[in-house]
C-alpha cells in the first residue's frame, strides 16, 4: 500500500469558510444543525445520556453547558455525555453510501469543541459542512478497504478529530495527525451484529467520538502519527471532489425514531391507513416486503428504548396503532402497549429479490394488508420520505422539528428554539445552547417535557428490564 501526503484533506478543513459555501449548502447546514439539535434534546431525554454524564463525571469538572442538561462540563467530558445522547433515539440523518449516521458521529466532538473555544454559531455550521465531508469520504474508503461494512463510529471518529481541529487551530501537519491517529485507533463496531441483536452499543457512536476528541487531545500533547486511510494513492481521487461536491447534500433526514431500514413500511402502513380509513382491530396480518437487511433488522418483544429503535416489529405495528413513531412510541415506559405488542403478532416480512438488488443505493418496502373481511389492500413500493432525491427543504425540517420537539416543547418554546437556530448566526454558540436550554427548562410541557433535572426521576426514563 502506497501513502501520499498531500494536505488536500487538511486544507480543506482548515480553510473553508462560510462566505464560500454555496447558498444552499449553508442553508443545509443550518437545516443540519436544526436536525442535529433535535437528537440532542431527544438525547437529553434517555438513559444513555444519563450513562454518559455519569461517564463524564470522571473528568475533570467544567463549566460547559450542553443541551438537555444541568450539569456543567469539561471539553472532554460535554463530548462524553453528548457522544451518549446523539444517536440515542435514532433520528438522526443518514448517507446510503456509507450505511451509517454522520451527523451524530461528530457533532457532540464538534459542540464540545465550539462550546470550549465559544465560536459562532456561524464557525459551528461551517465545521459541520465539512466533518460530513470527512465523514463520509472516510467510510467510504474505510469500507472499501476492510471489506467489513463498519458503522457510524469508525469513521465518526476520524470526523470528529477533523471538527475539533479546525476549531482549535491546529496547523496541517497536526490536523493529519489528529486524523491519522483517529483513523488508526477507529472502533471498528460490526453494525450488523447490533442490527440482529440491538442495545447501546447500535451504530457506536459514544466510542468514536472519544477516540476522535482523544485523538485531538493526544495531539495537543505532543502525540506524532503519520498516514490515514485518504493519503492512500488509492482512495486519494474521494479528495478530488471537495469544495465541488458537498456530502452534506447527499444527506436523509428521519422522520422517525427508528432504522430506516424501517421507514418504509412505517410510512406504508400509515399512509394505507388513511387513505383506506382502516381500523388496526380489522387486520388479520401485514406483509412486509423489503430488501435482505431490514428483514434482519430484530422482530423481539423490545424491553428498552434500543431494542424497539434497531427493530422491524415494533415500529411497524406501532405505526399501526398510533399512526406515528416518535419519543412517545419508542421510549421506554411506552413499550408494554398491549395492542402494539398483539400487532407485532399480524405481521411477516418477506424478502423481495428485486429491491433487494437495489439496496444500498435504494432502500424500498411495500406492504399488503389482509383484512378480517377478506379485503385485501397492496400499497405502492416506498422509499421513506427524507431521501437526498426528494430535495428536502427548510419547511420539511422545521414540521419535522416541531413533531418530534413536541413532548418536549410548548408552541413558545418550538418557536424560541427555531429563531435561536436560525437567526443571528453571529451569535456565539454558548448562546444558543443556553437560550435552548432556557426554552427546554422553564414552563415545560408535562410529564414528558418537565424541565426537571435530567438526572432525577422525573426527567429520565426508568430503565426496564428484560423479562
Amino acid at each position: 500500500m502506497n501513502f501520499t501526503t498531500t494536505y488536500q484533506l487538511e486544507h480543506y478543513i482548515l480553510d473553508t469558510k462560510w462566505d464560500d459555501l454555496p447558498e444552499k449548502v449553508q442553508q443545509r447546514a443550518v437545516d443540519c444543525g436544526i436536525d442535529l439539535m433535535m437528537a440532542l434534546i431527544l438525547g437529553s431525554r434517555g438513559e444513555q445520556f444519563q450513562n454518559g454524564i455519569r461517564l463524564a463525571s470522571y473528568v475533570k469538572s467544567g463549566n460547559l453547558e450542553i443541551p438537555g442538561a444541568q450539569e456543567r462540563f469539561s471539553f472532554l467530558g460535554a463530548a462524553l455525555a453528548m457522544g451518549h445522547a446523539s444517536n440515542s433515539f435514532d433520528i438522526d440523518d443518514g448517507h446510503n453510501l456509507v450505511k451509517g449516521h454522520p451527523g451524530t458521529s461528530f457533532v457532540a466532538g464538534v459542540m464540545a469543541a465550539g462550546l470550549e473555544k465559544n465560536v459562532s454559531y456561524r464557525e459551528y455550521l461551517t465545521t459541520l459542512v465539512v466533518a460530513y465531508d470527512t465523514a463520509v469520504r472516510m467510510g467510504l474508503a474505510l469500507q472499501d478497504y476492510y471489506k467489513f461494512l463498519h458503522s457510524t463510529g469508525t469513521y465518526g471518529a476520524v470526523a470528529t478529530a477533523a471538527g475539533v481541529g479546525r476549531i482549535f487551530g491546529f496547523t496541517k501537519e497536526q490536523l493529519n495527525t489528529a486524523i491519522s491517529m483517529a483513523e488508526y485507533h477507529a472502533p471498528v463496531t460490526p453494525v450488523m451484529r447490533a442490527v440482529q441483536y440491538p442495545s447501546m452499543n447500535k451504530d457506536g457512536v459514544p466510542f468514536g467520538a472519544m477516540v476522535g476528541v482523544l485523538a485531538a487531545l493526544d495531539t495537543m500533547a505532543g502525540e506524532t502519527a503519520k498516514t490515514h486511510m485518504l493519503e492512500m494513492d488509492r482512495y486519494q481521487p474521494l479528495c478530488a471532489s471537495l469544495g465541488s461536491i458537498y456530502e452534506i447534500m447527499n444527506l436523509y433526514f428521519k422522520p422517525y425514531t427508528c432504522c430506516r431500514w424501517a421507514h418504509q413500511p412505517i410510512q406504508a402502513c400509515i399512509e394505507l391507513m388513511r387513505k383506506k380509513d382502516l381500523r388496526a382491530e380489522e387486520i388479520e396480518q401485514v406483509t412486509v416486503h423489503t430488501f435482505d437487511s431490514a428483514a434482519q433488522l430484530s422482530k423481539i418483544v423490545p424491553h428498552e428504548t434500543d431494542e424497539a429503535q434497531y427493530n422491524i416489529a415494533y415500529p411497524v405495528a406501532a405505526a399501526i396503532i398510533h399512526g406515528d413513531v416518535g419519543y412517545r412510541q419508542v421510549n421506554n415506559q411506552a413499550l408494554n402497549n398491549p395492542r402494539v405488542l398483539e400487532m407485532m403478532k399480524r405481521l411477516r416480512f418477506v424478502v423481495d429479490e428485486e429491491l433487494d438488488r437495489q439496496f444500498p443505493q435504494k432502500r424500498l418496502a411495500w406492504v399488503e394488508m389482509r383484512m378480517r373481511n377478506g379485503s385485501v389492500y397492496r400499497t405502492r413500493v416506498y422509499s421513506a420520505s427524507g431521501e437526498a432525491s426528494d430535495h428536502i427543504d427548510h419547511r420539511w425540517m422545521t414540521e419535522k422539528f416541531n413533531r418530534i420537539m413536541d413532548p418536549f416543547l410548548n408552541e413558545q418554546g418550538k418557536k424560541a428554539v427555531l429563531r435561536l437556530l436560525e437567526e443571528n448566526p453571529d451569535r456565539p454558540l454558548r448562546a444558543v445552547v443556553s437560550g435552548i436550554n432556557r426554552a427546554l427548562f422553564v414552563g415545560g410541557r408535562g410529564q414528558e417535557g418537565r424541565s426537571s433535572r435530567p438526572g432525577s426521576a422525573q426527567g429520565r426514563e426508568t430503565r426496564k428490564r428484560p423479562a
